[in-house]
Order: C-alpha cells, then sequence, then structure tokens
C-alpha cells in the first residue's frame, strides 16, 4: 500500500482514481500530478514502483498544498470570517448555508436533523 501526503491509498485502484482521495487533490489536479511527476495515471497503485511513488509525493510537497496544511488554511479563513462579524461568518457561526440557498424547505446537511416547532392552538368558540 502506498502512503503518500499521510494518507494510505488503496491497492487497486488506478492513480487517477486513488489519488484524490487526499485532501486538496481533485480529478482534475490528478493529470497535473501525474504529467509532472511523469507517471501513468492509468497505472494501479500496486504497479507503481518505489521511483514513481517517491516523485509524486516530491511533486505534491513543492506544488500542491494538501491536507493538514489546506485544512488548516480553510479553518482560519473561516474563523477570520466569523471574527469580523461579515454575512458569510455570521452563517457559518449559525449553521446555516454561507452561498445564498434557500433553507426554507431544504438545507438540511447544514441545519441538522429538523427540530419541529408547535403550531399555535386553534381558539374555541
Amino acid at each position: 500500500m502506498a502512503r503518500i501526503a499521510g494518507i494510505d491509498l488503496p491497492r487497486d485502484k488506478m492513480a487517477q482514481y486513488a489519488l484524490p482521495l487526499i485532501y486538496g487533490i481533485g480529478k482534475h489536479n490528478v493529470i497535473d500530478l501525474c504529467a509532472k511527476a511523469d507517471v501513468d495515471p492509468r497505472k494501479k497503485i500496486r504497479d507503481l514502483n518505489d521511483q514513481e511513488v517517491s516523485r509524486l509525493r516530491e511533486v505534491l510537497d513543492r506544488d500542491f498544498q494538501v491536507e493538514g496544511d489546506l485544512r488548516r488554511e480553510v479553518q482560519g479563513n473561516i474563523r477570520r470570517l466569523i471574527e469580523i462579524n461579515c454575512y458569510r461568518g455570521v452563517r457559518h457561526r449559525r449553521g446555516l448555508p454561507t452561498r445564498g440557498q434557500n433553507t426554507r424547505h431544504n438545507a438540511r446537511t447544514r441545519k441538522g436533523k429538523p427540530k419541529t416547532v408547535a403550531g399555535k392552538k386553534k381558539a374555541r368558540k
């Protein structure tokens, strides 16, 4: 099993599908990464030799910000938005969508499980 950027990549997957498991590497970055490291993206991880794996590590360290560093930067950006009390920061603090989505009927992923609010009782005559 190849270990790149602190992630164990699955042996049976091709490089183009295994590398996006690294946080910060998407399916389009894989083509760039493999070209710079001179690795065939269609090769399975188990078929990569040590030199190819080390070249992938080198290129990742040199040209891409991945895993811990990237997660820290993203969290720092969110923390800054919250501290300056901008609209997006307030939405982050409240756990609501930050990009203008409708929240009346949707946004369950961001809002969590529905919290039932009791309706008003009808007035008796």
